[in-house]
């Protein structure tokens, strides 16, 4: 295909700042960072080089949330933010003049000094131009003898230089910022060889950052100016970085010009192509003509610096700091969050001139005079500070990074979700959220110009009548491909229900681009998600952050001057347009709106050049229209006739996209797409993945009416189509959310995708250079599919039934299925027999199928026989097979059974699944045989994860994601939770039971390595392994994961099973397991991280072939789920999320698992029979173990095919890629785990009388931040010994005082009291199991503890039982998951009591946001003394009411007793001595929304009050719970809204 200029839009890409250029699958663009950051202010700016020397303690007391590589001394980069040594650099002796009138900073310089004196020369020439003078260049002194290898290697020349002859200070910023810009694009368009080298650091008059390759330890030696006394600063910011691979560069570590970043930005595709884009309309009053400082985001940097470049651009156009911020990382303004309405203005008027860059963030920046920190709308990173009584201020990731004496703290706090903090370093002051954001609110009258402007269409009404069906209905339905399975199987049930169909078992049809059958072209993308680096969102609980608002129209010219004009928008509550709605938008010509329709449709008869002249000509006419003033463009594909062809409706929006941003028309017009081919949630979220603004599925809307007419569905017309669009909302959240995007503004255009068989070609074209790893089809076969539906639409005898395609499930004359009658007969007779040779028969009809279904059907491999008496044996294969991770619950008790003893018989490992496990099972049965899964998994809902659980285990695993749902948590539908279950799972029977999507105690990389390192200080014994799913992009997570010291990672390939999942998900999202697999195995090579770790892989694994596959691929252990199902007697009847499963194997019904005829000889039958398999091809290829073939690619051999057919396109070269070099291919050595120095070996070894004899003990120690997991490795020994009874109560007591490191009291066994003194971090008291933990202010504070947070976030996650009792103010998601224990605290953030399933919780203060969201179980009492809980409380699973039960009142007056008991609480005093009786609130609700019982007692005299809230959610079919503390709720007052 010749390439036309009119596509050639691609992104000119920059290589990644030296990251090694690899014929493989690494690509340096998925590369992510994480780290710690703090800040050291002095209010009133007052030098010293105290600050310095601070902020370097500070630094290094993170040194944990950074990250080391292989070599365990490179670090991924440190680095420090100061005020310019004015003295020191005098003292130095440069004569500079006074302060403010010269700028300076450092440089990296190439070593090379040819290379070094042209880029010098560019540098004095640039600075010349501007009329200023390079005056002086100063060798920096470093210490390199301190770098890793890897640092060293890459280290550059780094000099400082000095400019001056500035006539005015004002602009002074400004010209450096333009010099800046010019000598990076000149130097990077330049043919210098060492170009890459080069980095500006730093160049301002206010401000200075040293950084580099360097760990939080090597930064201060490494630049010995930052140690000179003279060095002084009146602020300063560190950050340490953890990136996940170990080619971290000297560029990319942080701080930036102005900000550090902790954090993803999630958005960042998005973010970056609408900002390059937005340039063509950008023009800045201030820096006047901006083309010569475009880009204005530095190509080849991370998401961090493109933050930094964009936020340094808008406050060099003359926007505050603050103002910046709010615009780039604005707080939910939907009707969830409560802020005033002229704040929400503000908000909206921004989000139509930028879309939110979004995703978890701790950011704190500052210019030199201001210095601030805030975080993202969701606060899902950590962020603390204090400020003293001599006006110090330190803000950091965690809390005693910085010794202060107790008397001398004036306030603690914690930066809020949303929330902007600031310090005015001239004049002193202070700016807390509220006043500053008053202050923006009120700069313009925003609110008055949205409403005279903005049109809102749900508003606008038109009198015409259009109708929902179409003509030529049979025909049309066959011309845009649908089958029978998509009306019955998708449009039904959405319409129905308003919510995705739930379907079960995975995917085992072949990939789009392996399939003989016509395929749209959405089949060949799959979503995108997070995993580790940053989490997911939960839509279902967290409304209060999402929002699918879009705007329609011109973004106008000069975006960065205030104007009213701006506001000309079309306000969509979603994307997804009626007809009606559409028509109207078509219509509104008077409102001065201009559209234009464009017809996607190509002539047939031409084929493939016809496709290509209908796309070059639809791109012409959409610039056409731009230039003619059309504010939003309608692509159509209505007109299809027998001579016209559908353009694929994806194929015509990604062209128009990004043809329009390569001629600089994309932000001046929106597109919308009136298409039949939309049907499901993928396709709309494709669409405005790739810079659609709103749709149109007509076709849908034409199936419905028919559905209703015809009564195939007992649903009037208007509430088919609402729960229809419903559905498809919705899922949206969902696809946003598992990306970690809140809202639709910053998904539009932002590709979060990657396609799976579509050529380099089709995709630089189209698409934008979007990945594809395997390449794959052209546009002729686009053509070809395209044509072949017309074809069947147009056909003479188009009518009768729809054809069903075979899907979902198996048909004869359907698409292919793995698991099909005769596999699955033949392995069952075969592993029931116990006959090899019936075996051989089954291995055949997979191995030798006529058609590819999966990627390694294409590989063979190299034979060079020998004896296979030689070949190690079957024992010993066997250790590496594992079973998946199928929880009790989602299938029976006696499969769950079955499968562990059959593991456990042939030395390999079962994995309990994410429910607990009953504890009865951790003995041997008396016949010798044993039920225990040797594989805990540790999941996001944490169910069953006691201390007696996690020392039971031969290997823990956290599940980050299911190869099925990724980015999803599990879902147990309420019928199948039976009294055994919930009893295992600590809820309650007949309760549904959803993981939330994230874990809440990972947000990002570092939080994962300490998770691992809970887990291990718990059972140091048990291997951790990390669950992880395929896409592009796992290799770097994998190389971070292996860096957070993770002994086994787990690739899940996208087809594996699943007992209930949304369909969308089982066929769109991940990826096959060959690609991850040899991703990860390239990476970890490159980064030799391999040798330390252990590679597993599961995904339709079924024969011995597969096995050598996967090994040769880097796989050393092996993971089956469905297809030892199938082995108990699974018949693929795809009805586990009904507990409908007819062989007993996935029910909880005891009828339905009567039927089971499963036994564990089956199993180990199954797996011997594998073991042999895999020797039989080790002696053909003539290895002696399997462990030789590990990453050999070199052996693999691709079968021949056909060249003009699909598969014919596919290259497999970088998939087979192996990495040249000597580093390990497979793993060698363990992890060093560091716990032999943890502050539980003291304990345990002064602990010896009680943990052996129960006898009391009392210890007392000093603790800080960096002494993490305290408690773990102590309650482990307890629950190794005692079980989850554990020690008599307060057996061993021990007192602690300073701040506690995370994680403080993790994991904590019953009869252990912990008493902190002090502070402490995220996690504490997670997964408690039984102790008790209390936390009060040292004893000289004098600040008031309840107006003062005092710990961190995620308090007592998971927890199954114990107390807590906390004297001040908590951080978000307290208590979220907890399942048993009792907590009181005086305080806390958002999201309290979240998924809350037991216990019971005490807040005797004020709660954040989105209180109590699917809350199931236990009580919560919340003090109300302000009147405004219920507005705090998400209602929609329970009820507020007063306490006026007796029973209620007395547990509560005894939980503040013990509250004052332990912490000596002021509060608690006061309530318990005045003996008071105290009014409160307490509630039940069922899972309907009841109203009527909801109070307030606005009329009560007493104005505090007391709420608790109760919650009991009925079995189906039972009558609603009692409302156990109602009795007077209902009538003594009446239900106002705040």
């Amino acid at each position: 295909m010749k390439k036309q200029e009119l596509f050639n839009n691609r992104a000119k890409g920059f290589p990644y700042q030296r990251h090694p250029k690899q014929p493989g699958l690494y690509d340096a663009a998925y590369e992510h960072d994480a780290c710690g950051v703090g800040m050291l202010v002095n209010i009133h700016g007052e030098k010293s080089h105290d600050i310095v020397e601070s902020a370097l303690k500070v630094l290094e007391n993170m040194r944990h949330r950074g990250a080391e590589g292989a070599d365990n001394k490179t670090g991924d980069g440190a680095g420090i933010m100061l005020q310019i040594p004015h003295e020191f650099i005098l003292l130095q002796g440069i004569p500079v003049p006074e302060k403010g009138r010269y700028g300076t900073g450092l440089l990296f310089l190439p070593k090379k000094e040819k290379d070094q004196a042209t880029i010098l020369s560019i540098i004095i020439e640039e600075i010349e131009k501007e009329g200023l003078t390079l005056m002086h260049l100063r060798n920096v002194p470093t210490c390199p003898e301190i770098l890793g290898e890897a640092a060293l290697a890459n280290e550059p020349d780094i000099k400082q230089v000095f400019i001056t002859g500035f006539t005015e200070t004002e602009t002074a910023d400004r010209k450096l910022y333009l010099i800046r810009k010019r000598i990076e694009n000149k130097v990077r368009m330049s043919a210098i060889p060492a170009k890459e080298d080069f980095y500006i650091v730093s160049l301002s008059t206010k401000s200075i950052i040293y950084k580099g390759m360097l760990s939080s330890l090597q930064l201060r030696n490494y630049y010995p100016d930052l140690t000179n006394n003279y060095f002084t600063s009146g602020l300063a910011l560190v950050h340490s970085r953890f990136s996940t691979n170990t080619f971290p560069t000297w560029g990319l570590a942080q701080p930036f010009r102005l900000l550090a970043h902790n954090g993803e930005i999630n958005t960042i595709r998005g973010n970056r192509g609408w900002m390059e884009a937005r340039e063509s309309v950008l023009s800045s009053p201030t820096l006047g003509d901006i083309k010569e400082i475009r880009p204005i985001i530095q190509p080849g940097m991370s998401d961090s610096a493109s933050l930094d470049n964009v936020l340094e651009f808008l406050v060099m156009s003359g926007l505050s700091l603050p103002h910046a911020m709010a615009m780039l990382v604005p707080e939910s303004f939907n009707e969830k969050n409560p802020i005033s309405e002229d704040l929400k203005s503000f908000y909206e008027y921004h989000s139509i001139l930028m879309e939110p860059w979004d995703g978890p963030a701790a950011l704190l920046f500052s210019d030199g005079r201001f210095a601030g920190g805030m975080l993202d709308r969701n606060g899902l990173r950590p962020a603390r500070y204090l400020i003293t009584k001599n006006d110090m201020m330190v803000v950091a990731s965690e809390v005693g990074v910085m010794d202060f004496e107790p008397g001398d703290i004036k306030e603690k706090g914690r930066l809020q979700p949303g929330k902007i903090l600031l310090v005015d370093t001239e004049k002193g002051e202070i700016f807390y959220d509220g006043e500053l954001k008053k202050q923006l609110a009120e700069a313009k009258p925003y609110r008055i110009w949205l409403s005279t402007n903005r049109i809102e269409l749900d508003e606008l009404k038109s009198g015409r009548k259009m109708p929902h069906h179409v003509e030529n209905y049979d025909r049309m339905l066959r011309t845009f491909g649908y089958s029978k399975e998509d009306i019955e199987k998708l449009i039904i049930p959405m319409a129905s229900t308003g919510a995705e169909p739930i379907h079960s078992m995975g995917n085992d049809t072949p990939l789009a681009v392996l399939s003989d059958k016509p395929q749209l072209l959405y089949n060949y993308f799959r979503q995108q998600f997070a995993q580790v680096t940053n989490p997911p969102i939960d839509p279902l609980r967290e409304e209060l952050v999402m929002s699918l608002t879009e705007y329609i129209g011109a973004v106008g010219m000069n975006i960065l001057t205030p104007s009213e004009s701006h506001c000309k928008m079309v306000r969509l509550n979603h994307p997804i347009l009626s007809n009606t709605q559409l028509d109207i938008l078509c219509n509104i010509r008077y409102k001065g709106f201009k559209t234009v329709k464009l017809p996607m449709l190509f002539e047939v008869a031409k084929g493939k050049a016809g496709l290509q002249e209908a796309l070059t000509e639809l791109c012409k006419q959409a610039e056409a229209s731009v230039t003619e003033g059309v504010n939003y463009i309608v692509l159509t594909d209505r007109n299809v006739d027998a001579t016209h062809a559908v353009i694929p409706s994806l194929l015509a929006v990604s062209a128009v996209h990004h043809h329009l941003i390569s001629v600089g028309k994309r932000v001046q017009t929106a597109l919308v797409v009136e298409s039949g081919e939309i049907r499901e949630v993928m396709h709309a979220a494709l669409l405005l993945g790739f810079g659609a603004s709103a749709l149109n599925p007509y076709m849908a809307f034409a199936i419905l009416d028919k559905l209703v007419k015809n009564k195939d569905i007992q649903l009037d017309y208007a509430t088919a189509e609402k729960n229809y669009i419903k559905s498809i909302c919705k899922g949206l959240f969902k696809i946003m959310s598992k990306m970690g995007i809140s809202t639709i503004r910053s998904y539009r255009g932002a590709k979060i995708f990657e396609a799976i068989g579509l050529s380099e070609e089709l995709s630089k074209a189209y698409f934008g250079g979007l990945g594809s790893p395997i390449g794959g089809i052209r546009l002729e076969e686009v053509a070809r599919d395209a044509i072949a539906f017309h074809n069947e639409g147009f056909a003479a005898e188009a009518g009768g039934l729809l054809p069903n395609k075979g899907l979902y499930s198996f048909r004869k004359d359907g698409e292919k299925h793995a698991w099909n009658p005769e596999t699955i007969s033949t392995l069952q007779l075969a592993t029931r027999l116990g006959s090899y040779k019936k075996f051989k028969e089954y291995t055949h009809l997979v191995d030798e199928k006529e058609k590819p279904i999966f990627l390694r059907d294409f590989l063979n491999f190299r034979r060079n026989p020998i004896s296979i008496e030689q070949v190690e044996p079957v024992e010993s294969i066997l250790r590496r097979f594992v079973t998946g991770a199928m929880s009790f619950g989602s299938i029976s008790k006696e499969a769950h059974e079955a499968i562990a003893i059959a593991m456990n018989r042939i030395h390999g490992r079962s994995n309990t699944g994410e429910g607990g496990e009953d504890a009865a099972r951790f003995q041997p049965l008396p016949d010798g045989n044993s039920m225990r899964s040797a594989i805990k998994q540790v999941a996001s809902g944490r169910f069953g994860v006691t201390t007696e659980y996690l020392v039971n285990a031969d290997e823990i695993q956290i599940k980050i994601a299911q190869g099925a749902k990724p980015g999803e948590g599990g879902q147990l539908p309420g019928f199948k939770v039976n009294d055994v279950i919930a009893k295992t799972r600590h809820s309650i029977p007949g309760i549904s039971l959803i993981s939330p999507p994230p874990h809440h105690d990972i947000y990002s990389i570092e939080d994962l390595a300490q998770l691992i390192f809970d887990l291990k200080n718990v059972n140091p014994q048990a291997k951790i392994s990390v669950k992880l799913v395929a896409e592009s992009g796992v290799g770097t997570i994998a190389a971070g994961v292996a860096k957070a010291k993770a002994d086994l990672i787990v690739i899940s390939g996208a087809e594996g099973g699943t007992g209930a999942s949304p369909a969308s998900s089982i066929r769109y999202a991940g990826i096959s397991p060959e690609i991850g697999l040899s991703e990860t195995q390239q990476t970890l090579v490159l980064n030799g991280l391999r040798g330390q770790v252990r590679l597993q892989t599961d995904g339709q694994i079924k024969t011995g072939r597969d096995i050598i596959s996967m090994a040769l691929l880097g796989a050393e252990e092996f993971g089956f789920g469905t297809t030892v199902l199938i082995v108990l007697g699974c018949v693929m009847m795809r009805k586990c999320h009904t507990n409908a499963c007819p062989v007993g194997v996935a029910t909880q019904d005891p009828v339905l698992r009567n039927h089971f005829r499963g036994h564990y000889k089956y199993v180990v039958n199954y797996f011997r029979f594998l073991a042999e398999e895999v020797r039989e091809y080790l002696a053909e290829m003539g290895f002696m173990r399997l462990e030789d073939i590990v990453g050999r690619t070199d052996l693999i051999e691709l079968k021949p095919t056909e060249k003009e057919t699909k598969v014919g396109q596919l290259d497999f070269s970088r998939l087979l890629h192996k990495v040249e070099g000597n580093a390990a291919i497979h793993h060698v050595c363990g992890q060093k785990h560091e716990i032999s120095h943890v502050k539980d070996v003291e304990i345990i070894a002064s602990a010896t009388e009680a943990l052996e004899h129960g006898k009391e003990v009392s210890l007392e120690y000093a603790i800080a931040n960096t002494d993490r997991s305290v408690g773990a490795m102590l309650s482990g020994a307890v629950a190794t010994r005692y079980g989850n009874e554990g020690l008599p109560e307060q057996t061993i007591n021990v007192k602690f005082k300073g701040s506690a490191g995370q994680s403080f009291g993790a994991f904590l066994a019953h009869g252990i009291c912990f008493k902190l003194e002090g502070e402490a971090n995220d996690y504490l008291g997670k997964g408690l199991s039984g102790g008790l933990i209390s936390v009060r202010p040292p004893v000289r504070s004098n600040f008031d503890a309840e107006k003062n947070t005092i710990a961190g976030n995620t308090l007592l996650y998971g927890a199954t039982g114990g107390e807590v009792y906390i004297n001040g103010r908590a951080g978000e998601r307290f208590a979220v998951r907890n399942s048993g224990a009792i907590a009181v605290v005086e305080g806390v953030g958002d999201h309290c009591c979240e998924y809350m399933t037991g216990g019971r919780v005490v807040v005797l203060g004020e709660t954040g946001r989105n209180f109590a969201a699917g809350m199931s179980g236990g009580v919560a009492y919340v003090w109300d003394k302000d009147h405004t809980f219920d507005y705090f409380c998400n209602m929609e699973m329970v009820e507020l009411s007063l306490l006026e039960n007796s029973t209620s009142r007395k547990e509560l007056h005894e939980l503040v007793r013990q509250h004052y008991l332990y912490t000596g609480s002021t509060l608690a005093r006061i309530q318990t001595r005045t003996g008071r009786r105290t009014d409160a609130q307490a509630a039940t609700k069922n899972s309907r929304r009841t109203t009527g019982l909801l109070t307030d007692s606005t009329n009560d005299k007493n104005k505090e009050k007391w709420e608790t809230l109760k919650h009991s959610l009925p079995y189906r079919g039972r009558k609603p719970a009692t409302a156990r503390y109602m009795t007077a709720s209902t009538t003594s007052a009446k239900w106002n809204r705040p």
